[in-house]
């Protein structure tokens, strides 16, 4: 007989560079009830989330909708569908996860070149239009905010250097949507994802995705819809997609009209999915932007008060993220366990040249707020007390109410 009991999470307060604690009403959301994927109901909640994150994304694209997956499925299908084998892809590498696209782009057959400037920076737009001279891509795939780094590369001017010369733009702005601004059609991104659980506020599971008539157009010369569905007209054409869950020119007959079947609908994660969005839509993405910048910018004053170091260049950093190096003398992971331990907050490490020397606290989704930053701070400078830092008394409180108080 099982002895295993209902499952009783402890209680968390996640301060690190995500997951987060998911918004009450996204969780409420995925309580809803189950319907058939083909319900009218089913299909009008999906045409909804697609008009949802059309604005959270700041797009008119028709073909936006979600990859059912965490943050990487959304990556891989956008990577999947646009490279052909052979094709050459340029990855501008600023941390981790810029390495993560270099390496999907190979996994697909891409022929990957790759840029790199030292972690805690970011590349111009001439350091980025001088290799797209030199290698001649078919794709650009950049990350917007690089958790691992904390930092947020400008994107601005790089859809019109794609356009000049002919490349496709695909971002990776899973950390970064909904806390950072972020103009898709404004910026000419060809395809953009994301995931849930950094600013959206909500659970890892579901990966927005919005791909531009361009990217489409191309995605759809690779369509081959499968033998058991197909009708007479329904010929292949073009080389076929090298996945059969991440083709998004079937997922985009599944969204669009003609409701092609293709998987069953993750019918919780789309009430997460929607809820979130359509929260962020109430609160104006203008709004949403401001709230991260302010949180953001009062953790960061707040570490600073407390007499500790930040990496990287702050001028680009993300607003949802601060990377605080670790005292000398001070045990990172051991202040790590403290934090969790006795006050039940989480922040993060970081991974290769970084790991053990910086922490990363997260200000982002239904965390970035006033008492959350307050409490992190408060607790921070307790768990740096007890492991003999010098810190001022009140100082990371003090420093975050002051910019409360501007």
């Amino acid at each position: 007989m099982s002895t295993a009991e209902q499952i009783n999470p402890p209680p968390r307060l996640l301060m690190g560079p995500g997951p987060i604690n998911a918004d009450p009403r996204v969780l409420r959301a995925m309580s809803a009830q189950l319907v058939g994927q083909y319900d009218p109901a089913m299909t009008a909640c999906m045409t909804e989330t697609m008009g949802l994150y059309r604005e959270v994304f700041r797009t008119s694209n028709e073909q936006t909708f979600l990859v059912d997956g965490t943050s990487r499925a959304g990556i891989e299908a956008a990577l999947v569908s646009l490279i052909v084998p052979g094709d050459r892809v340029l990855v501008p590498v600023f941390g981790r996860f810029g390495h993560l696209l270099a390496e999907i782009a190979q996994r697909c057959g891409a022929e990957v070149h790759t840029i790199e400037v030292e972690w805690g920076q970011v590349f111009t737009p001439e350091q980025i239009e001088a290799a797209v001279v030199s290698v001649r891509p078919a794709v650009l795939a950049i990350v917007q905010g690089d958790t691992a780094t904390t930092m947020c590369q400008p994107l601005a001017d790089l859809g019109e250097i794609c356009r000049r010369h002919d490349v496709l733009l695909y971002c990776d702005a899973t950390a970064s949507l909904g806390g950072n601004d972020f103009e898709l059609d404004g910026w000419g991104i060809d395809i953009a994802t994301a995931g849930l659980q950094k600013c959206l506020g909500g659970p890892s599971g579901s990966a927005p995705i919005s791909i531009s008539p361009r990217a489409a157009g191309l995605i759809d010369g690779r369509k081959h819809v499968e033998a058991g569905i197909a009708e007479a007209d329904d010929i292949g054409r073009g080389p076929r997609i090298g996945s059969n869950y991440f083709d998004l020119s079937m997922v985009m007959d599944y969204w669009g009209p003609r409701r092609l079947n293709h998987h069953t609908e993750a019918t919780s994660m789309l009430y997460a999915a929607r809820e979130c969005a359509r929260l962020l839509v109430a609160e104006g993405m203008d709004t949403a932007i401001r709230r991260h910048r302010l949180h953001g910018a009062a953790m960061l004053a707040g570490v600073r008060g407390l007499g500790l170091e930040v990496f990287g260049d702050v001028a680009h950093k993300m607003n949802n993220v601060v990377a605080v190096v670790i005292p000398d003398g001070l045990d990172g992971e051991g202040a790590r366990t403290a934090m969790l331990e006795d006050f039940g907050i989480e922040i993060g490490t970081s991974f290769g040249p970084l790991r053990g020397r910086v922490w990363r606290i997260g200000t982002m989704g239904h965390n970035a707020r006033k008492d959350a930053v307050l409490v992190t701070l408060a607790a921070l400078e307790q768990v740096l007390r007890a492991g003999g830092a010098d810190v001022t008394a009140g100082g990371g409180v003090g420093a975050a109410r002051e910019v409360y108080v501007r």
